[in-house]
């Protein structure tokens, strides 16, 4: 009986003191009710922050830039890219074929038309390429199906497994922009069509497709373009179909056989290492 007694004569002190000095204690408030506002407070700091947070973690981590040289250099523009985000249960996610067949179909849309693993695989062949990194990449355009139209630099690295891309490509269409960690650069961001806005005047743009009917031999293609016109490249990054070939110069295609993206842009990329005599 006296300890609790003891406890409550603190307390009522506590108060007095507050009393005194002029206060009111309803301001401050007990430590119990404190410490809910505080948690109460970091966790609404936690749900702001939840998307930054990501953000540190998935975006890729640039590499040293390579300096870029005064010759000729190549584009790349991936035209139809499926990157469509929904509210997938209580979060927002990038729309695939593997893990939301039953979400799309029950949506009515076919779930062989959203394959974002396409975009990151021509995203990886691209940047992965000794071309780029011998300074020849000059820019590369990505756009969605929907018409969202995003840059990515050249100095970037992408995450390797296909859930960070994903992560990644959902902060990107959601903030408009990704910038590196630590710094201010941002090394993607949405932009403003047309793409042809973006592209250097004196420039050459070559459509790719299965479907055209004039075949040519890469090597021999490249080799007769100058050295003084970017070559601008359009590859479809669709399961099926073909880009449109509204603003390309020349339409042709690389193989006798469908090829997927990376692999046609495997084709380019090796064309042009051995035009430029990168090794």
């Amino acid at each position: 009986m006296v300890r609790p007694y003891a406890v409550k004569g603190r307390k009522r002190k506590r108060k007095e003191e507050f009393v005194d000095r002029g206060e009111d204690p309803e301001e401050h408030g007990t430590e119990d009710e404190a410490t809910l506002e505080d948690e109460a407070t970091q966790g609404d700091d936690n749900d702001a922050k939840e998307g930054e947070e990501v953000l540190e973690e998935l975006p890729g981590i640039p590499i040293v830039p390579s300096k870029q040289t005064s010759n000729g250099g190549v584009i790349f523009v991936l035209e139809k890219a499926s990157l469509e985000v929904a509210k997938v249960g209580k979060t927002y996610q990038i729309l695939n074929s593997d893990d939301h067949a039953n979400y799309l179909r029950k949506h009515k849309r076919d779930p062989a038309e959203y394959r974002p693993d396409i975009v990151h695989q021509a995203l990886l062949a691209i940047l992965d390429s000794p071309l780029n990194k011998a300074g020849r990449l000059r820019a590369l355009y990505v756009r969605t199906e929907k018409g969202v139209l995003f840059q990515v630099k050249p100095h970037v690295r992408m995450p390797r497994t296909f859930k960070r891309f994903s992560g990644l490509m959902l902060q990107l269409l959601q903030k408009l922009s990704v910038t590196a960690s630590g710094k201010r650069e941002k090394l993607l961001q949405v932009i403003k069509n047309p793409v042809t806005r973006y592209l250097p005047v004196n420039s050459r743009k070559i459509g790719l497709s299965h479907s055209s009917e004039k075949l040519v031999q890469m090597r021999d293609y490249v080799a007769a373009a100058s050295d003084d016109v970017d070559l601008v490249f359009v590859v479809g990054a669709l399961a099926h179909g073909k880009i449109d070939r509204d603003y390309t110069d020349d339409f042709i295609s690389v193989s006798g056989y469908p090829l997927s993206a990376a692999c046609c842009i495997g084709r380019i990329c090796n064309a042009l290492e051995l035009k430029w005599n990168i090794l």
